[in-house]
């Protein structure tokens, strides 16, 4: 099995027939990659540091699979988990045996967690939210401006588009602030692929205490957010056991504030890179929830999705357009970069940010069927407050190095930026 910084994480020229393509877990060519894995075809043999799997990424593969029930969350239907060949000591493992939540289960069982969590997060608690978000982005806006008086650059990722979120889902959940530079550093560790295994073993722990304390905490006083909403929910159905609210907290607050970060950073790049397309939306010729769709499909927050497993073998597509058969106990992962760039589904030039593109923007970037995101409409909520308000404060904005010099973390499955460095004056 290979290491981070192993040979076999080179990325590859090409994916020969029968020959893994390497998914490089440093994201040195996220674009080149994304191109080499939709030349390969609709379903791809991958290797994820020393383990092969499956990836779609076409769209309606991807859309039809996402329903199909005989691929499952299971890891104890995968059978190099069977055979001890992927162990605990697997640097991904994380990410797809993370404890019992609404992401890792299936069925009825799915459908009672997921519709607690629906309890939680209804449209009233959202719109609730949108004077919060106001606020807060209005706050960071503050500091920016206050970091960047100088002429000098500042980073639009560590001083915005990061609080943001997490200051948002910890409104929603409850989460003491104090909390906040904590968790950032445990689940940074988590995602990185430069994290030991020892220690990434250690931040699901440290990250299991601080949410059970939080749970414990809320069970004997509840306030009005959504981890009381989540322990007092008992419509439908026997109530959340403590773990299964745990599991539930842990992952949403990684996939909502981990997405909504690459939302926000990933849109304004678009923008600042293709100025005619900026002028349309400053001119309210394109509207930012164009913007904002655009950018899901184009430019993803999330890469791959960890993890489904066949329950029998399934056929994939046409043969002779690189199709072929699931078999029954290998892994599927969801790529879901290249399933945007599908021009089947979004024209000849589906791996061009465009604004105005004439097909309809129908993407699955928050995914489809039973497991679509929960959090979907609070990310977009955010970026849609988040994005003109910063646009309207600095109207000059532009980045501080060339585009080239933003470059992704070494996170596998997020689009995730190490800085995102901005001069918020024009020339």
């Amino acid at each position: 099995m290979s290491s981070p910084d192993s040979p076999h994480t080179a990325p590859p020229e090409s994916a020969a027939a029968g020959c893994p393509m390497a998914i490089d877990p440093l994201v040195r060519d996220l674009a080149g990659e994304t191109r080499r894995l939709r030349e390969a075809g609709p379903l791809t043999r991958i290797e994820l540091l020393g383990v092969p799997a499956w990836t779609i990424t076409r769209h309606a593969e991807a859309r039809r699979l996402l329903t199909d029930t005989r691929l499952v969350k299971d890891i104890n239907q995968w059978t190099l988990w069977q055979s001890g060949e992927v162990t605990r000591e697997w640097p991904l493992i994380g990410m797809i045996d993370a404890g019992r939540s609404m992401f890792t289960v299936d069925g009825a069982e799915h459908r009672r967690l997921r519709t607690k969590t629906a309890q939680a997060i209804t449209p009233r608690r959202l719109e609730q939210l949108r004077p919060v978000i106001g606020q807060i982005t209005r706050g960071l806006l503050d500091d920016l401006a206050e970091q960047g008086a100088d002429g000098e650059p500042v980073d639009l990722k560590s001083v915005f588009a990061l609080p943001l979120p997490m200051r948002v889902i910890s409104v929603l959940m409850g989460v003491d602030p104090k909390l906040h530079p904590r968790l950032h550093e445990l689940y940074k560790a988590f995602f990185s692929m430069l994290t030991p295994q020892e220690e990434r073993l250690a931040v699901m722990d440290e990250l299991d205490v601080i949410f059970t304390d939080m749970v414990r905490a809320r069970t004997a006083v509840p306030a009005d957010d959504l981890t009381s909403a989540l322990i007092l929910a008992d419509e439908g159905g026997e109530p959340l056991t403590e773990d299964e609210v745990v599991g539930n907290l842990k992952a949403m607050v990684a996939a909502g504030h981990e997405t909504t970060i690459g939302l926000i950073l990933n849109a304004v790049r678009a923008l600042l890179t293709h100025p005619e397309q900026l002028r349309l939306v400053l001119d309210g010729e394109v509207g930012w929830e164009t913007v904002i769709e655009e950018t899901l499909r184009w430019d993803t927050p999330t890469t791959h999705l960890l993890m489904r497993f066949a329950t029998e073998d399934i056929e994939v597509g046409d043969p002779a357009d690189g199709g072929g058969v699931i078999s029954e106990g290998e892994g599927v992962v969801i790529s879901y970069r290249a399933v945007g760039w599908d021009e089947t589904q979004h024209g000849p030039d589906a791996d061009r940010f465009d604004i105005r593109r004439p097909t309809p923007i129908r993407h699955i970037t928050f995914g489809h069927g039973p497991h679509i995101c929960p959090g979907a409409a609070l990310s977009r909520l955010e970026a849609a407050i988040a994005l003109p308000a910063l646009f309207d404060r600095f109207p000059g904005l532009r980045l501080a190095v060339p585009p080239e010099e933003i470059v992704n973390l070494p996170v596998l499955t997020q689009n995730d930026l190490r800085s995102f460095p901005v001069l918020l004056a024009g020339r």
